[in-house]
């Protein structure tokens, strides 16, 4: 048996081929970024979680002693660590006497201007130190009742090197924050708010 002639302008074996060479790089390309969409969002999903249960954790009485947090950063970062091998983090945590003052300070508009003057206008000193602040938070735990705003953030290496065809880093940076308020295992200290105004 003998095989038919065909013309090679007609010939369309391999045509298969060819057509998938082009779009297996372009398949490819989106399935590795979105399992790069996906790992993103379980890091932070796992960081998220473990942030939360390390601000409830800091809240209670055994925890106070512990100012920094250095203990429960650790705690946080096992976790992440166990997932995102080689991700460094950096921790905040500012504690307020109550929850409305997680906010710049208070002032007096005298002219109307909406910008704090300090030569004609007061401010309402929410921490203590004389000086308006437009984030009043105290580094640390702070003490009993007081509110803490906890935050972690963490850098991590991406699954694939292949970010920066449509210019992702390749060390994101992804960050969980947690606001609790200390329990009340003793009186609250502190100076409370104080008026202060120019000479």
């Amino acid at each position: 048996m003998t095989r038919a002639f065909i013309p090679l302008r007609d010939d369309r074996r391999g045509a298969t081929i060819v057509e998938f060479a082009f779009v297996l790089p372009v398949m490819l390309a989106i399935i590795m970024g979105l399992m790069d969409l996906t790992y993103q969002a379980y890091v932070q999903s796992v960081l998220t979680g473990v942030v939360q249960k390390a601000g409830r954790d800091g809240t209670i009485q055994s925890n106070a002693s512990d100012a920094a947090g250095s203990s429960l950063d650790q705690k946080v970062m096992q976790q992440v660590w166990s997932i995102a091998k080689g991700a460094t983090w950096q921790s905040s945590r500012k504690s307020y006497a109550k929850f409305g003052n997680i906010t710049a300070e208070p002032f007096r508009d005298n002219n109307g201007d909406g910008v704090f003057d300090p030569s004609t206008e007061c401010f309402t000193d929410l921490n203590g130190n004389g000086s308006r602040d437009l984030d009043p938070g105290v580094a640390g735990q702070g003490g009993a009742n007081d509110v803490v705003v906890y935050t972690m953030t963490v850098q991590f290496d991406r699954m694939f090197p292949l970010g920066w065809l449509i210019g992702w880093t390749q060390r994101p940076s992804i960050s969980a924050t947690t606001i609790l308020k200390n329990q009340p295992y003793s009186t609250q200290t502190g100076a409370g708010p104080k008026l202060v105004c120019p000479a």
